[in-house]
């Protein structure tokens, strides 16, 4: 029971790093346009996570029950992989790059999860198609390796689009009116970002969470407590089915990730909003509003994509579309090896710590 609650309580600490990163990726256009201000953007995120938070359970049945093989993934295999996605994110947070804390997690899972197996790679489940259609298989090709290369495409491409149609729709305005409209339509596509983004990266801790209470229930670690504890009982998921999450942990979760932001999501805005290309609120909305949509549908078929690729490829259409002088592309290539980097980087921290526990005799 105790390392079940430390597991929950290193969830938690993941989430809250996590608003450094893609809630603050969420925000970065609405703030670097100047149409809200930070503390204003963060409030907007804050209601619009939540609000998404609870439509829905696709993302967390993924990670909880489709990515690895739940019985190796004990509590103390969470922790290892828990604090190698958070090392992780502090040291790409702390250079300002916005790498997806989604890989650094699944990264983590992994690499832990193989490492207790003592390399025995069937514990990683890769790939369990779908006889009815692709989007429903299960497994990291499905869930993780084609949504890492689809989204960002996508989001390059939709990006370049969108902006371009708007472009050729607005070639007659005039600036100070194409600013005062999509200044106000900015609001609804930030708020559509938050939305969307609480429909898939909150649920990737409430994932974990149920792994670890999965297993806590499988075990038999949950079979005397008091009535009052009876949410933390959980069955895993019937075919199709997603996985019933207890409202507290969507709510604690939500919030956890808003606070996060608040405190350091500035250096992503930075480096999102400033550095990469400059950005109006004409260039804000077609970015968010592509970003989001690619979100949202990602989390209708359980997906869970990184906010980071769909966001900063979106931003990169509509910079390309600006032209492509105006993108800074040293900024653009530190970013992609940022991204190249995660999931084995986390991965291999996690297989480490998972080794150096067997040594020291924590993990069998």
């Amino acid at each position: 029971m105790t390392l079940i609650l430390l597991v929950i309580l290193a969830a938690l600490v993941f989430t809250y790093i996590n608003g450094f990163h893609d809630t603050a990726n969420s925000i970065a256009t609405v703030v670097a346009t100047k149409v809200l201000t930070p503390r204003q953007a963060v409030m907007l995120a804050a209601v619009t996570n939540l609000i998404g938070a609870f439509m829905g359970t696709a993302v967390a049945t993924t990670i909880a029950s489709g990515l690895v093989d739940p019985k190796v993934a004990t509590s103390q295999v969470l922790i290892c992989a828990l604090l190698a996605a958070i090392v992780w994110n502090l040291l790409t947070w702390w250079f300002g790059m916005p790498s997806s804390s989604s890989h650094a997690l699944i990264g983590g899972l992994c690499g832990a999860c193989l490492a207790a197996a003592h390399n025995n790679w069937h514990v990683l489940v890769w790939s369990v198609p779908s006889a009815e259609h692709w989007w429903k298989s299960k497994g990291l090709l499905w869930k993780v390796v084609v949504p890492m290369i689809s989204s960002p495409v996508c989001g390059l491409v939709f990006g370049f689009l969108l902006m371009g149609l708007l472009y050729f729709l607005l070639r007659n305005w005039r600036p100070a009116t194409v600013n005062k409209t999509f200044g106000k339509l900015q609001l609804l596509s930030s708020a559509y970002m938050g939305f969307s983004h609480g429909t898939n990266d909150a649920q990737k801790t409430m994932g974990i969470i149920a792994l670890a209470l999965l297993t806590g229930t499988s075990s038999g670690a949950f079979d005397q407590l008091p009535g009052w504890l009876s949410f933390l009982h959980t069955a895993p998921p019937e075919a199709n089915q997603p996985l019933a999450i207890a409202a507290w942990i969507k709510v604690l979760c939500a919030l956890t990730m808003c606070a996060g932001t608040a405190v350091g999501g500035w250096r992503i805005i930075k480096t999102l909003g400033h550095k990469m290309v400059r950005l109006h609120p004409v260039h804000g909305f077609a970015a968010e509003t592509t970003a989001a949509t690619i979100l949202v549908t990602a989390a209708h078929f359980g997906m869970p994509v990184s906010t980071t690729h769909a966001v900063t490829t979106s931003i990169m259409g509509v910079g390309c579309a600006k032209g492509f002088n105006h993108m800074k592309f040293d900024v653009v290539e530190r970013i992609i090896w940022a991204w190249i980097m995660t999931l084995p980087a986390s991965g291999g921290v996690a297989y480490i710590l998972v080794k150096f526990a067997q040594i020291a005799g924590w993990i069998q």
